[in-house]
């Protein structure tokens, strides 16, 4: 078998410095994403330790149903400017997920 054909299908690469250099890469984006859902995680514990005490002491957003006490618009639309801004349009989707993510079930 060649380099070539043993790196290409791997890496999309036709020589081995290349095929390093993307392997290399790749292990390293694999690293930062265990970084980031790690980070996603610790977020959305945060975000329960406030959603639940937000609900426990009868504060913002709680209608006499109780059904939106773990959301408060006001600091989402912050969150959703903050990530707009710092990434583009893209962020502003990122940041839908996170806070999809860190509301629980409402």
């Amino acid at each position: 078998m060649s380099t070539r054909t043993r790196t290409a299908p791997d890496t999309g690469a036709h020589s081995p410095e290349a095929a390093g250099i993307i392997t290399d890469a790749r292990q390293r984006i694999d690293d930062l994403d265990g970084h980031i859902i790690g980070l996603v995680q610790e977020r959305m514990a945060v975000s329960a330790v406030i959603q639940r005490e937000r609900i426990t002491s009868g504060g913002l957003g709680v209608p006499p149903s109780g059904s939106w006490g773990r959301v408060n618009l006001a600091r989402e639309m912050e969150i959703l400017a903050h990530y707009r801004d710092q990434l583009g349009k893209p962020g502003t989707a990122l940041a839908m997920t996170l806070l999809e993510l860190s509301r629980g079930q409402i």
